[in-house]
């Protein structure tokens, strides 16, 4: 299956070797960008009657077709290709807004005539190979049009002609690569015969060693072989290089799966059942006996941006076993534990892994010294608060003391008037009799 691209994501460099389902799926593109890839052949675009720009350049195309649907052509770009049958431009004939067209670096353009041909047989075209086409260019070319036609089909067959060697040469060295290849599996099998097979097992490393240096040899050899080789740029010669590139990549990608494969896992617990200290992440750690509240607290320093998800924590009653980004980091406990009752955060500051398990004995060994020296304060206490829950009264002889009445200190009167306003008349007579009992003195001033 290939891909496709669109205006302004060009699938380019992809190694496709096949166009297929444009014409369902993207029936309204208008640029098209698939250069650098192994397509030999256009196909599958005939239905994008909005595509104004084709870009094919670098693949293996030998002809052009399939292109008369494309009814908004405006820019065809085919440049280093392998078209060698120049009439084929007379099928683009039909896109009549076709204005650009590059055809540089196919072998055509070696063609004698080759210009005046194309600028003959497209009268819509504006630009041949970035270069503008003048009015008289193409009047030329129109009345040498004949006798340039009739060099380019001579040219066209001498041309098939050594491209039908050309395949018969690659298929050749792909009959003699493949016979090459048989041979050394054969070998590689006898290697695996049942003597080499007896001989692996006493001596398995030596043979491991040796048959490594073999394979590596034989490959070496293959790949100068390969590479030093002359063979003339075609089509054949690009997809065979590709496909060689690409299964060297995937017996790469073997051998590194098999050395994955084969790297043993770390032991957790020996076969005496006895839990292994485990660092693989190789990360700082710390574990803290907090008496006070009577567990462990463990800070493991995993990374600060490391996600959550990453981490898997098992804790168990005598050890703690964290997975950080699938490497086991183990840690045996000094005492056992509470794993219902345990709990895991991250700190937001550092990152830090923050793990509180809370012990199984509810008392410690410390706290109940501490607790027997304290107990007679506590009796000294209870007897105070006792005490101080008594309430203590005094008792007073009141024969012994005298308190003034307060009752007697202002006299009683008897209020005469019949308001707040109106002055009791005894007190305005003993004013007046003071004021007729008083002699006036000369020498004392009057009273302002």
């Amino acid at each position: 299956m290939a891909a496709a691209g669109s205006c302004g994501q060009p699938w380019c460099g992809q190694e496709i070797e096949k166009l297929e389902y444009l014409d369902k799926w993207c029936r309204d593109l208008k640029i098209l960008y698939l250069q650098n890839n192994l397509i030999p052949k256009i196909e599958n675009v005939g239905k994008l009657k909005k595509l104004e720009y084709l870009n094919v350049a670098l693949n293996n195309i030998e002809r052009i077709e399939n292109l008369e649907g494309c009814e908004e052509l405006r820019k065809l770009d085919l440049t280093a290709n392998f078209i060698g049958e120049l009439s084929s431009v007379e099928t683009l004939k039909y896109n009549i807004h076709l204005k650009e067209l590059f055809l540089v670096g196919n072998p055509c353009t070696d063609f004698e005539g080759y210009r005046q041909f194309v600028v003959a047989t497209l009268h819509q075209l504006k630009y041949l190979d970035s270069k503008e086409i003048e009015r008289s260019e193409r009047i030329q070319a129109l009345q040498s049009y004949p006798e340039v036609k009739q060099k380019i089909r001579e040219q066209e067959q001498a041309y098939l002609l050594k491209r039908a060697k050309e395949k018969e040469e690659a298929q050749r060295r792909m009959r003699e690569r493949k016979d090459r290849k048989e041979k050394q599996m054969e070998a590689e099998l006898g290697l695996d015969s049942p003597d080499s097979l007896q001989y692996k097992e006493n001596h398995q490393t030596e043979g491991e060693r040796e048959q490594q240096m073999w394979r590596t040899a034989e490959d070496d050899e293959e790949d100068r072989r390969f590479w030093e080789e002359p063979t003339p740029y075609t089509p054949e010669s690009r997809l065979e290089t590709h496909r060689y590139i690409e299964e060297k990549r995937k017996a790469k990608d073997n051998i590194r799966g098999s050395k994955k494969r084969e790297k043993p896992l770390p032991k957790l617990v020996t076969a005496e059942g006895k839990v292994l200290n485990i660092n693989m992440p190789k990360l700082h750690f710390s574990l803290k006996d907090d008496e006070e509240n009577n567990q462990f607290i463990l800070d493991l320093a995993v990374y600060r941006h490391l996600d959550t998800s990453l981490l898997d924590i098992d804790v168990q009653p005598t050890y703690i076993r964290v997975l950080v980004k699938g490497k086991t980091f183990q840690l045996v406990l000094p005492e056992e534990v509470k794993p219902d009752s345990s709990s895991a955060k991250r700190s937001q500051t550092t990152g830090h892994l923050v793990v509180s398990m809370p012990k199984v004995k509810e008392i410690i060994l410390a706290k109940q010294k501490l607790s027997t020296s304290v107990k007679p304060s506590n009796s000294n206490t209870t007897q105070k608060s006792t005490r101080s829950k008594q309430v203590e009264k005094l008792e007073v002889d009141p024969s012994k003391y005298s308190f003034p009445d307060v009752t007697k200190i202002i006299p009683e009167k008897e209020q005469i008037g019949q308001g707040p306003i109106k002055l009791q008349p005894e007190k305005i007579k003993e004013t007046m009799k003071s004021n007729v009992d008083s002699e006036n003195n000369e020498e004392v001033p009057p009273l302002i």
